[in-house]
């Protein structure tokens, strides 16, 4: 019998890497901010132990960088970043999309996510909201290898929105309102060509807006 290295608790720093993403995607500390392990101990009260690894799977997840003599940051997106999140979304969202519509599943969960956007008085709100969407999506295309390859860069797509809102709001939350009220309604209709120009149209606005302010 193989042996392994006993388990260790992890629930304290995943309820930490929680925290601290919520904080990040709420605006509390946006792109660039410094993340002092001694101050996060502090303020949520515990070790610096599971602080550190909650940086570290905060880190994996792309929402941190670490640095030499720096520490640990919300993670700024270069160019680059910005250019290949952007491929990579419209490359799963086409396959998701298809499936979707090919699947003529339940678009429940798809068209209240689309619902709850006409309450969002925030550009914050309506971007987590907005990946909400996009989790319905990727769920409804009944996809299990799809599903954990959008789950992989969903965090950095929130941050990729969240930079987006930063270079400015203007018009921001009734343009997304009405463009995914049509994602939505291309969906229900079976429309998959339509879906997959307004998905793209969609993902075009957002890398303009933020390719501008790079």
């Amino acid at each position: 019998m193989a042996t392994l290295e006993p388990a260790r608790r992890r629930g304290l720093s995943n309820e930490v890497a929680d925290t601290v993403r919520a904080a990040i995607f709420d605006g509390r500390y946006p792109p660039g901010s410094p993340l002092r392990e001694v101050e996060l101990s502090q303020a949520l009260e515990v070790s610096r132990g599971p602080v550190r690894e909650a940086l570290q799977q905060l880190e994996r997840e792309g929402l941190v960088r670490t640095g030499w003599h720096r520490g640990a940051t919300v993670a700024e997106l270069s160019a680059q970043d910005v250019a290949e999140l952007d491929s990579l979304r419209g490359a799963l969202e086409v396959l998701a999309v298809r499936l979707v519509v090919d699947g003529a599943g339940d678009l429940t969960a798809i068209e209240r996510a689309a619902e709850a956007m006409e309450h969002a008085r925030t550009p914050h709100e309506m971007v987590r909201l907005d990946i909400e969407f996009h989790d319905a999506v990727y769920a409804a295309a009944g996809h299990s290898r799809l599903v954990q390859a959008w789950e992989a860069i969903r965090s950095q797509v929130h941050l990729f929105l969240l930079t987006r809102v930063a270079v400015s709001t203007h018009g921001y939350l009734e343009l997304v309102r009405s463009e995914h009220r049509a994602l939505a309604d291309a969906l229900r209709d079976g429309d998959v060509e339509g879906a997959l120009r307004l998905f793209a149209a969609h993902r075009q606005h957002a890398f303009d807006v933020l390719a501008s302010g790079h």
